[in-house]
């Protein structure tokens, strides 16, 4: 098979990008038109009469009253009132609290420098009113003014009309469209802007999903797209053994992109002890146009589509991915409703009034003062007598008087019916947004509950997809957040800013190894969300119970705690001092845990403040007693080994004496033999030790 070049490679993808998205968008067309029509229904003045409706009502006066407009609101401002939280949970359920506090400080960070409150919102606004919205993440430059800077962070952007620009392949079944292969973003451009990045012959990419009825002009754009593929990457995955035993793994693309890594390992004695040809999933990205691609960007950041959906209400009916938002059921509803007032105000401005009919020998050179009474208001009104043949006056007054449009009776009930259909569709809210003096807190927490239950749904998905970024993130930054000695900033849960260093280099106190402090290639969490109020109004209501229980305290340790605990969570200009002062004070006396930095400059005030007189003097007093007791206790072991010396001495001397008088009987027997001239050998008795 002969090998095709890089061009008949790209012009297949191309071609094949084409096709696939000419399926999807075949295949979701009728569905995401609803979406954006759905969108516009609520947001846009006027857009409540697109289609047939307001070609009935050409030349006629088109009220609109928009109450669905105010319930999209109440559910969107639901969810600002309580935003979702991403936090990391080790998979093997292991503690390691330390960096997965790490990781969602980094997060935070992350979410906090690419102001990701604006794309959350814009991706739940967008699901709630036409039932489909989407987030992008995307990793960047830290410094793009500073050559020399090479560091990456993670930024959340926003996708707008994202039901008319982001198309996953059909194969994808999840939610959160996390087994997807495929995605297409459509993004507009000018075509200047075309023209001075890409310099080709302006294609714009197919787009079909668009509603222009009410917007009579346009910008001239060009559409192109953003391309996604996963694909099974063949990669070599190295061993190491340290010299402890342990092993580590490392991919092939780690030595590629930091060529340290290696000679470092070599250097502190790790060996390669296998190597394994394995499959890795990666993410290939494309710019392409109508006409072909225009640019490869090659594999990015992490292993999965950094596209994150979210839905309103989401359903497979017939294979067919369907969803919808606040809107959709509420809108025949609005549209009753509005021709019914619409007709209602036709004819009550027809004609309000009875008007007299003259003729015109009557108002013959009075027309100017009938015409003008409605604005001077003349206290009368003058005709001309309408005569007869003979000369005799026929009639002074009006022929006769027009008469008002009578409303039908059938108008009046399908206005009432209307306005309950719409109650029920959106909400019956009650008033529930008007708090009124003397309500009980029971009734107050029902009316909650009561507006809560109409956002759960759209909360809970909204959470799916949060959890989802997460777990996209966390992929991203794996790949992203690896120099060593690198400062990143950290947001804590209480919004709080502090640093932290990657992969700082630390020795274990047991068994001596070199590890790593804040590694993110060690990160195995999963992604969990936790929705609850604003970090704001968390402190109001913490501040709120801590002043109560103040109030209800005895103990005077227990008083000072709540209200160190009170101040720190105080709001308002100029009290951040105030707050630092009484977290450090907590921190002392060991109510909250230290950071690190609080640690350290803890030690560092120790070690450099005076001692007191009275604690230097204590401590003098017990290394006194100290040294007079390891003395008395020297004092009785040299007694004790005087004792075991003269004992010891004692029986040597008993040894000696036994000795001397066995050597003098051996004397004697020899000069006792030697007398007698009978020279026999003696036997030696035997010497038996003495008893001691």
């Amino acid at each position: 098979m002969p090998r095709i070049s890089k061009e008949q490679h790209l012009a297949k993808i191309h071609q094949d990008a084409l096709t696939e998205f000419d399926e999807i968008q075949g295949a979701l067309r009728d569905e995401r038109l609803q979406c954006l029509q759905d969108r516009r229904f609520y947001s846009i003045a006027g857009a409540q009469w697109e289609g047939n409706l307001g070609e009935q009502f050409e030349n006629k006066p088109k009220f609109e009253v928009n109450k669905i407009h105010l319930a999209v609101i109440r559910i969107i401002n639901e969810y600002r009132n309580n935003r979702i939280d991403v936090e990391f949970v080790s998979k093997d359920g292991s503690k390691n609290d330390r960096l997965a506090d790490f990781c969602a400080g980094l997060y935070r960070a992350d979410v906090q420098d690419s102001a990701a409150e604006e794309a959350f919102d814009n991706a739940f606004e967008e699901a709630v009113g036409g039932g489909f919205g989407a987030v992008r993440l995307r990793n960047v430059y830290e410094d793009d003014e500073d050559d020399e800077n090479e560091s990456q962070r993670i930024r959340i952007e926003p996708i707008y009309d994202a039901d008319a620009s982001v198309y996953f392949d059909l194969n994808a079944k999840r939610q959160d469209k996390s087994d997807a292969k495929r995605c297409f973003v459509i993004t507009s451009m000018s075509r200047q802007a075309y023209e001075a990045e890409y310099g080709d012959e302006v294609t714009s990419w197919p787009k079909d999903i668009q509603q222009l009825e009410f917007d009579w002009e346009t910008p001239d754009v060009v559409y192109v797209c953003e391309y996604y593929r996963v694909d099974e990457v063949g990669e070599t995955v190295y061993t190491y053994r340290a010299l402890d035993g342990t092993e580590t793994k490392h991919y092939a693309s780690e030595f590629e992109r930091d060529e340290t890594i290696k000679a470092e390992l070599e250097d502190t004695g790790h060996v390669l002890v296998r190597e394994k040809r394995v499959k890795r999933r990666r993410v290939r990205k494309y710019i392409l146009s109508g006409g072909g691609i225009l640019e490869d960007v090659g594999y990015i950041a992490g292993k999965h589509i950094p596209i994150v959906p979210v839905y309103g209400k989401r359903w497979f009916v017939d294979n067919v991915e369907r969803c919808m938002g606040h809107v959709r059921l509420a809108k025949d509803a609005a549209r009753l409703k509005n021709m019914l007032l619409s007709k209602l105000g036709e004819i009550s401005a027809l004609s309000p009034i009875e008007k007299p009919i003259f003729t015109p020998q009557q108002m013959a050179g009075h027309e100017l003062m009938w015409a003008q009474d409605n604005l001077k208001d003349y206290p009368y009104l003058l005709t001309n007598p309408l005569t007869g043949a003979d000369g005799q006056i026929v009639s002074a007054g009006p022929a006769a008087y027009t008469k008002p449009p009578a409303i039908p009776p059938a108008m009046a009930a399908l206005l009432q019916v209307t306005e309950q259909d719409m109650a029920d569709i959106l909400g019956n809210q009650q008033q529930a947004d008007k708090m009124v003096s003397n309500i009980s807190g029971k009734a107050v927490e029902m009316i909650q509950e009561r507006i809560d239950a109409q956002a759960f749904i759209y909360m809970s998905n909204q959470a799916k997809m949060i959890k989802r970024v997460g777990e996209v993130w966390l992929s991203m930054a794996k790949d992203v957040y690896f120099e060593e000695g690198r400062r990143v900033k950290i947001v804590d849960g209480q919004e709080e800013v502090g640093s932290a260093e990657l992969n700082k280099p630390t020795i274990n106190e047991k068994t001596g190894a070199i590890e790593y402090d804040n590694d993110l290639s060690s990160a195995a969490f999963d992604a969990s969300v936790s929705i609850g109020p604003t970090s704001r109004s968390k402190r109001q209501a913490t501040l709120r119970s801590l002043i109560n229980m103040i109030q209800i305290s005895d103990d005077p340790e227990t008083r000072q705690v709540l209200t160190g605990m009170a101040m720190m969570n105080m709001e308002g200009e100029g009290v951040q001092s105030i707050r630092d002062y009484f977290r450090k004070k907590l921190v002392r006396i060991g109510v909250i845990k230290p950071t690190d930095e609080e640690m350290a400059q803890m030690q560092a005030e120790a070690q450099s403040q005076p001692q007191d007189p009275n604690a230097v003097f204590l401590q003098a007093a017990a290394e006194e007693a100290m040294a007079k007791a390891s003395q008395a206790r020297a004092s009785v072991i040299k007694t004790v080994a005087d004792s075991e010396l003269a004992r010891a001495k004692t029986i040597e001397t008993m040894a000696g004496i036994d000795m001397s008088a066995q050597e003098q009987a051996m004397k004697m027997a020899e000069l006792v033999g030697g007398a007698l001239g009978q020279p026999e050998q003696i036997q030696q008795p035997a010497i038996t030790p003495p008893m001691g």
